[in-house]
């Protein structure tokens, strides 16, 4: 693809104007918007919405996490966490059992219908970004994790290290 040109070039893009900076935010909207099409579609057929999606993805990733400790990472009130779980609960995809040193927690598991959808939404996600990265190869990538942790908050950054810490 021949040599990058000065508006590709790292250097150039240390003094962004704004209107080059108004551009990524759109690219950010669009690749969400593409990033959650497949699963949307998916979650669309079981009545389900992307709270339900995300409650799924993050007690996959944790399993027994408990519900204060999933209030914390997906920063939403408690009401509305219940509202989804008690869907995902009564749906038979997960399963809410009593902690045994601390008997007002609640562990949260995926049942074996929960690990199927969790597989079916993850699998269309990973594809999708599979096919990003290839393409835009290894430079890019670690540059787009970069960048992605930088714009995170600090509470924000401190979840996805515990998490990325368990895969590693």
């Amino acid at each position: 693809m021949g040599q990058p040109n000065q508006s590709q070039t790292g250097q150039s893009l240390l003094f962004l104007t704004d209107e080059q900076l108004r551009v990524g935010i759109e690219a950010m909207f669009f690749a969400y918007r593409g990033f959650t099409a497949d699963p949307d579609r998916i979650l669309a057929e079981k009545g389900y919405g992307r709270a339900h999606h995300r409650a799924i993805h993050f007690i996959h990733r944790s399993p027994g996490t408990t519900v204060n400790n999933l209030l914390a990472i997906l920063g939403v009130t408690k009401q509305s966490l219940n509202r989804v779980l008690r869907t995902l609960i009564e749906d038979g995809l997960v399963s809410n059992t009593v902690g045994q040193k601390d008997r007002r927690e609640r562990h949260l598991h995926l049942t074996e219908a929960g690990e199927t959808l969790e597989r079916t939404l993850s699998d269309a996600q990973r594809a999708r970004m599979r096919a990003a990265f290839r393409s835009a190869g290894p430079e890019a990538v670690a540059g787009f994790r970069t960048v992605l942790e930088a714009m995170m908050d600090e509470d924000m950054r401190r979840n996805y290290a515990t998490l990325k810490e368990g895969t590693e």
